[in-house]
């Protein structure tokens, strides 16, 4: 069809150069040939005609074949590699293998495109170590080190990290990047030296004298053998342990058989005399350990112990070790460790995790955020950092519920530094659950509250009684003695008036509410006079305001005097047919208003400021009268007198803004 349109016709085929007769599969001869078929026009006659081009292309399509398998291998090899690799290019990544994304617990599709710097937990720190890596790169082509990578789940990583350039000299071709985890031998490392630590810090603080001898002498001591050889670790590194032996030709530092023959991790058990750099000279007893070391080779270490202080050192250890060991059962305590740069948690016991709702191992190394809600942690976060910066012992108390039930916790924080006058490098913080103590200390507060408000309530109710029977002493005698009834009658009302109070009293605790003692005055002095005294609240406010303690008694007392002057000054008489008195208590936001309203006149020129302060009458009222919150009026209103007594705070006080 091609040719029939004078077109291109192109093939290609392979040839195999077959092998003997008997040959089940062709020979290792194979070509490939390229074909190549032009159509042209009609010829004479009528025939068409073509013009065909057969190309040996063998070389070329071999050469295409080993690309094609080059190109599989490294495939294979970029795939398959247990080693993460990455192809950066523009401080991105253009392309990584699935041992980098498993590495970094995400896939490849997340890491193709990411910048390089999103890997490592600290992007500017990364920024300039990056820079000396560059550095390197265009100077010698590759680089190599060990880095923490940050994997997607926020846990850290230790890797051996190595970058080679794809065009050396050209930085901006890209590079390879490959990253082996290293993380478990990092760990190890870590744990071995921190093991070594606290193996030390233990040793300086036990009472048996440490040595550690190697073939070119005395290597480290603890602290209590420099005691025991009254000298400082410097003036016996490089040393001979005999240098402390007395004379004795046997003595058990001269035996350098030790280092030699001494059966690894078997001990030699002996006694001896120590000559000490300070003269002293003592006995101890010992023991040598024999262990061989990969880097300096053979090493002993010597256990020495005074013989006149063993049993009250060993009674002194198991004693500490039981009591520690008591403390850590029974006590109560939530200890947690954390460090003082990260505030990660780097110990923390079975009760302080018991309490998280997790284990011990769970909680290792995580920050307030990360095992506490954001407020919180917040709130933890400040109290620690407060705590580091004071350097003292802090306390705070925590309030939470959890399970449904309330709990109170007394959490102390104690800076921790690793030299006398040297900045916290730990924080030490001991909980303490006082809940069932802080219940207690309430419930024991409540009962006090109870006993107190019952007390108070038994000594107004006597109070109330004896001043009734005061008052009816005060009856009687002017019963007796007519000349005095009078100014025994006002007497009796202000005793009545004190009573009414008390009476009040008995049955509440705190301020009186104000229209109750108004109600109850008016009340007492309409028993007293036999005449109707009409009360009237008015205001939304009327049950709202109260009078406080100190103020009730004077205001009760005003009251008293003010109706019983209403009373003896009206004009139209007593009895059923009188006309009543009007007591009226009118209220706002602002404070309380008393109204009585009795018929009659005032004198004429009567002036309220002429009366000054004394035992009867206006003058009882205005020296009884709060002066800073209370006002008083009289004023002529037709044939009316009206007595206005207004009230206000600190006299008054709202009952909803009272804490009783």
């Amino acid at each position: 069809a091609a040719l029939a349109h004078g077109g291109i016709f192109e093939l290609e085929f392979e040839r195999f150069d077959a092998g003997p007769a008997s040959a089940a599969v062709p020979s290792a001869s194979r070509h490939w040939y390229a074909l190549s078929v032009r159509g042209s026009g009609p010829a004479e006659g009528g025939q068409r005609e073509a013009i065909a081009v057969l190309s040996d292309v063998t070389r070329l399509k071999m050469q295409q074949i080993e690309l094609e398998l080059l190109l599989r291998d490294r495939e294979l090899m970029f795939s398959l590699s247990e080693v993460g690799i990455a192809y950066v290019r523009e401080d991105r990544i253009q392309r990584a293998n699935d041992a980098l994304a498993h590495l970094l617990g995400c896939t490849v599709d997340d890491l193709n495109g990411l910048e390089l710097a999103a890997l490592y937990p600290d992007p500017r720190s990364f920024q300039r170590a990056f820079e000396r890596e560059q550095v390197a790169l265009q100077m010698h082509g590759r680089w190599s080190g060990e880095r923490q990578l940050q994997r997607s789940d926020g846990r850290l990583v230790w890797v051996q990290a190595s970058t080679r350039l794809v065009v050396d000299g050209d930085l901006a071709s890209g590079f390879i990047a490959s990253y082996v985890n290293v993380d478990a031998r990092h760990r190890a490392e870590r744990s071995v030296a921190l093991q070594a630590e606290r193996t030390r810090a233990i040793l300086d603080s036990v009472l048996v004298g440490i040595v550690t001898v190697g073939p070119q002498g005395i290597e480290w001591m603890n602290r209590s053998a420099r005691r025991m050889f009254g000298a400082e670790l410097r003036d016996f590194l490089g040393q001979p342990i005999s240098t402390v032996a007395t004379a004795e030709p046997d003595h058990p530092f001269r035996r350098t058989r030790y280092l030699e023959d001494l059966v690894e991790g078997r001990a030699e058990t002996f006694e001896c005399r120590v000559l000490a750099r300070d003269g002293r000279e003592f006995w101890v007893v010992g023991n040598a350990v024999a262990t061989t070391r990969e880097a300096s080779g053979r090493q002993l270490t010597y256990a020495l112990l005074d013989i006149e202080r063993r049993r009250q050192a060993e009674a002194g250890i198991a004693q500490a070790q039981a009591s520690l060991q008591r403390v850590i059962e029974a006590a109560p305590l939530a200890i947690t460790l954390h460090d003082a740069a990260t505030l990660k948690v780097l110990q923390i016991n079975e009760l302080a995790a018991r309490t998280l709702g997790a284990t011990p191992q769970a909680l290792i190394g995580r920050t307030p955020e990360e095992m506490f809600g954001a407020p919180t942690a917040a709130e933890r976060r400040a109290h620690m950092e407060q705590a580091l910066a004071s350097s003292q012992l802090m306390l705070h108390e925590y309030r939470f519920t959890r399970e449904g039930r309330a709990q109170v916790w007394d959490s102390r924080y104690l800076p921790l530094a690793s030299h006398p006058g040297g900045a916290p490098d730990q924080l030490l913080v001991v909980a303490t659950d006082v809940t069932e103590q802080r219940a207690a200390a309430q419930a024991q507060l409540d009962a006090a509250i109870a006993q107190r408000e019952m007390l108070v309530k038994e000594v107004h109710h006597r109070i109330k009684n004896n001043l009734q029977g005061v008052a009816g002493l005060l009856q009687q005698i002017a019963q007796r003695k007519p000349e005095v009834a009078g100014v025994i009658a006002e007497v009796v009302g202000q005793v009545q008036a004190i009573a009414q109070v008390y009476g009040l009293q008995v049955g509440m605790s705190g301020p009186l509410r104000l229209s109750s003692v108004v109600e109850a005055i008016a009340a007492s002095v309409q028993r007293t006079f036999g005449r109707t005294i009409v009360f009237e609240a008015s205001g939304g406010e009327a049950n709202e305001w109260a009078l406080p303690e100190a103020e009730s008694i004077p205001v009760a007392l005003t009251l008293n005097e003010l109706l019983t002057n209403a009373v003896k000054h009206a004009r139209d008489g007593v009895g059923e047919g009188a006309t009543a008195l009007r007591c009226t208590l009118e209220s706002n936001a602002a404070g309380a208003r008393i109204c009585i309203v009795n018929p009659g006149r005032l004198p004429e020129g009567f002036d309220l400021a002429a009366y000054r302060g004394g035992v009867s009458g206006l003058g009882l009222v205005r020296a009884l009268l709060p002066r800073r919150s209370a006002t008083l009026d009289l004023s002529q209103h037709g044939a009316e007198v009206r007595t206005t007594v207004g009230l206000a705070p600190p006299g008054l006080v709202r009952l909803g803004s009272v804490t009783v």
